[in-house]
């Protein structure tokens, strides 16, 4: 009869453990658990209580009764902080005012679940024993454990909401405003082109000068704008992957970019990889434009190469421009970041390079000479 009833504890035990860890829900991690402990154990309620701050809480019941949010007395204070893992009271009238619902005589086995509060289980019959609490409180510990991953997961699920509807706002707003600022600068692009043309031989040289500079703040304005919008929406779209030829690319990038007669771009075999076009075409392009942007040499050089990694493509854009200090390897990559004052630069090329790689599931880096020059180097996967 002991081998059986031991056999017996053993399967309900396991039974119990089985019940942990199912949901990362809290709600239906108390269920599982819960309701198998009272069918087994023949209990007829149970419930958790959370202090906060000087208050009890209720965050669970079976079966559901009313919300509990009362002051800690002294006498509650005392009794609580007496349960250092479990203890089993009478049922008497201060155990009822912490009790969700009516409860008529019997006894309660309190559980300290430490971060979680504390586990009250209730028996009319009067029918819970210490050995009940023994055979517990291993699987109570696990069953609390489980709470709290519970409470981190609904916390993180809650943070990650908060962060996805904070960048639709943000990506809202940069449309918005991205419109708005884009409606006056046609406006000054068409005023400055009317006076060119109209009041050329009044304005005079000097006067066709200023309106050139003028048109060449709103076309980088008009850029920075562009550029600004490219930054908010990579990423947010699911990716399109499809084979490119990044020869053709490259040949197609080097018509669009206007490349000064003192700079020649030798470009390697270059591998067909799956991506988008549209994106790829960014990175390379940003790279190609912030090297020749930084060249002060009078003859300069710029490479674009490849390396075959077993995992991956490791590409490269190679330069013998003005080279960068160590020190802001990494501050480049941020938003808005520039080194020094160039008119050409927006600052936010290579952060676009960056997110585009991390998008990809690559990396990228750079190694530099100050006066010698530059090479950036980016992965993207097989």
């Amino acid at each position: 009869m002991k081998i059986e009833n031991h056999v017996l504890n053993i399967l309900q035990l396991y039974e119990y453990a089985m019940a942990i860890g199912k949901s990362l829900d809290y709600k239906e991690s108390c269920d599982l658990f819960l309701k198998l402990v009272l069918k087994r154990k023949n209990l007829n309620a149970a419930w958790i209580l959370e202090p906060h701050d000087s208050y009890l809480r209720s965050t669970y019941a079976i079966p559901f009764g009313v919300e509990i949010n009362t002051k800690l007395s002294d006498d509650l204070s005392t009794l609580l902080r007496d349960i250092e893992i479990s203890k089993i009271i009478e049922a008497n009238a201060m155990v009822s005012t912490i009790s969700p619902f009516k409860i008529h005589g019997g006894c309660v086995a309190v559980f300290n679940l430490k971060e979680q509060g504390y586990l009250f289980l209730y028996s009319k019959k009067d029918n819970l024993s210490h050995k009940d609490l023994s055979q517990l409180e291993p699987v109570i510990d696990k069953f609390s454990i489980n709470l709290k991953a519970c409470k981190a997961f609904r916390q993180q699920q809650m943070l990650l909401h908060s962060l996805e509807v904070q960048n639709q706002e943000l990506s809202d707003y940069a449309h918005m405003v991205s419109h708005d600022l884009k409606s006056p600068l046609r406006s000054i692009d068409t005023l400055t082109t009317w006076l060119k043309e109209d009041y050329a031989e009044k304005i005079g040289v000097a006067g066709k000068q200023q309106i050139n500079t003028i048109r060449n703040s709103v076309e980088k304005m008009d850029t920075l704008i562009n550029g600004i919008l490219d930054y908010s929406t990579i990423g947010k779209n699911k990716i399109e992957a499809y084979p490119v030829e990044l020869n053709l690319l490259l040949r197609d990038i080097l018509k669009i970019i206007e490349i000064p007669d003192h700079i020649t771009v030798d470009v390697k075999d270059l591998p067909v990889v799956k991506g988008d076009k549209f994106r790829l075409q960014q990175l390379f392009q940003n790279l190609i434009s912030n090297a020749i942007t930084y060249n002060d040499k009078p003859a300069g050089k710029i490479e674009i190469g490849v390396a075959n990694k077993d995992q991956y493509w490791e590409f490269y854009v190679k330069d013998n421009g003005k080279g960068i200090d160590k020190v802001y390897y990494e501050k480049i990559f941020e938003a808005f970041k520039k080194l020094e004052n160039n008119v050409n630069s927006t600052g936010i090329g290579l952060s676009i390079a960056k997110k585009i790689v991390d998008v990809y599931g690559g990396k990228i880096w750079l190694e530099s000479q100050i006066n010698i020059g530059t090479t950036f180097y980016f992965t993207l996967k097989k």
